[in-house]
């Protein structure tokens, strides 16, 4: 799934791209009948996963990703990748195509709707944005959002808590903490719990951009991420093979050292 920092990355492009513009086509796959020609694109903004671009006459599409969706720039006329009918959504300005493939959301919303605040209510702070985090409000969603024997690999998936953790930043964050993914929320502390944002704050704007995603401090030879899809490879620090399962609610890989992040039980 296309993390905070990876939506952050293609808001930037295609505001670049399109910000100022007036769009020659488009279509959404599920409304046919709204009108993308000749409308001009005002804005482009992410929040968490979700991507907002905006039209005039106040309207917007939202797009959320979800765990397939990606977006493909191609010339007008050149063979695309996938086939058209995963095309959630198409964006054409003069001969250069912006295709959105097997979204899991695509909305169309007016700007400043019940619908969009109702959004920006429903997620925690964007720990993609470089800016000072309230770590507090943090942890009082979670405490007061999810039960105390939730795991912290769950806690941090929570959108409502803090956007734009996924699979990914869950098991590299948590074991730049050293901290059990199994671990129960109501069984860490305020300090640990806040640092932990407050490092998810760090890691993941420095990756927005484009370049290969890292949580090492050095990228060598033996990679960028701690464990991620390092299923039985020796860990970076301690050469314990690295474990994996899928786990929680909606059944989600996770990655750990059981050495370097043991369980209450270990």
């Amino acid at each position: 799934m296309p993390e905070g920092d990876t939506v952050h990355t293609i808001a930037r492009y295609l505001r670049e791209a399109l910000v100022g513009q007036r769009l020659s086509d488009g279509r959404i796959a599920h409304a046919p009948g709204f009108v993308l020609r000749d409308r001009q694109v005002t804005a482009i903004n992410a929040n968490g996963k979700h991507l907002c671009i905006e039209l005039d006459a106040r309207e917007q599409i939202r797009v959320h990703l979800g765990m397939t969706g990606s977006w493909h720039r191609y010339t007008l006329g050149e063979r695309w990748k996938k086939p058209a009918h995963r095309a959630s959504l198409l964006i054409q300005r003069e001969d250069q195509q912006y295709v959105c493939f097997s979204a899991r959301e695509v909305e169309v919303m007016r700007v400043g709707s019940i619908a969009e605040r109702r959004l920006q209510a429903h997620l925690g702070p964007d720990l993609s944005v470089p800016a000072p985090l309230d770590t507090a409000l943090i942890e009082a969603r979670a405490r007061s959002l999810l039960g105390a024997d939730v795991p912290l690999a769950e806690v941090l998936l929570d959108q409502r808590v803090a956007a734009g953790i996924g699979n990914v930043y869950k098991s590299e964050l948590l074991f730049i903490a050293r901290l059990s993914p199994f671990r129960a929320l109501g069984r860490t502390d305020s300090d640990t719990l806040r640092a932990l944002y407050d490092r998810a704050r760090q890691v993941l704007p420095r990756n927005i951009g484009g370049a290969p995603r890292t949580t090492r401090e050095v990228a060598d030879a033996a990679g960028r991420l701690w464990v991620y899809r390092r299923a039985d490879r020796p860990c970076h620090v301690c050469r314990t093979p690295i474990r994996y399962v899928r786990a929680g609610r909606q059944h989600r890989s996770t990655y750990w050292c059981p050495a370097c992040q043991p369980s209450e039980t270990d």
